[in-house]
């Protein structure tokens, strides 16, 4: 698919049929993520791929927003191995973890597989819920699948402020 078509027809699918994703389609989702730039290239994330019914039972007990999505991918990050910007008051974890997650979702619309960015939930509580290793931060979880028959953009989808109420040149 050409990538202007990818980035302006995703969207944010919030009913899904029960189809699974392809093996080779969630290959190609989470090579992107792997491939992501990550600052100083620590590549300090980690995906966590929930698809058994046990996980997504769990994952349904932190949010309601898995939608019926057949695959959820938990995105965290090893807070013990990111970089620490000049003045010690930020660190790259979240940014990186956003880039991975970004490009994931960016790869499932090119490989036709619809998503959902989800952070209505407690990352405390999924790292709980989940026995993560402590230094690992959870940003995120995207949901992955087929949009159910009559599912689609959000009506506001396509409204978007011109570029010069977002960007100014200095």
């Amino acid at each position: 698919m050409e990538f202007t078509d990818v980035i302006k027809n995703r969207y944010s699918c919030k009913k899904y049929s029960g189809r699974t994703v392809e093996d080779e389609k969630l290959a190609a989702i989470l090579e992107a993520g792997r491939v992501a730039p990550t600052a100083k290239n620590l590549q300090e994330q980690h995906v966590y791929v929930l698809q058994s019914a046990d996980a997504l039972e769990k994952f349904d007990g932190l949010t309601p927003c898995r939608y019926g999505a057949p695959t959820v991918l938990l995105v965290a990050f090893n807070s013990e191995n990111v970089y620490t910007y000049p003045g010690s008051e930020r660190t790259s974890g979240i940014e990186d973890a956003s880039i991975v997650a970004t490009h994931m979702i960016l790869a499932a619309a090119n490989e036709g597989v619809d998503s959902c960015w989800i952070n209505r939930f407690s990352p405390e509580e999924a790292v709980k819920a989940f026995g993560l290793p402590a230094n690992e931060v959870v940003l995120c979880a995207i949901d992955l699948g087929y949009a159910a028959e009559g599912a689609g953009p959000l009506p506001n989808h396509s409204s978007r402020k011109e570029l010069a109420h977002t960007v100014t040149r200095l």
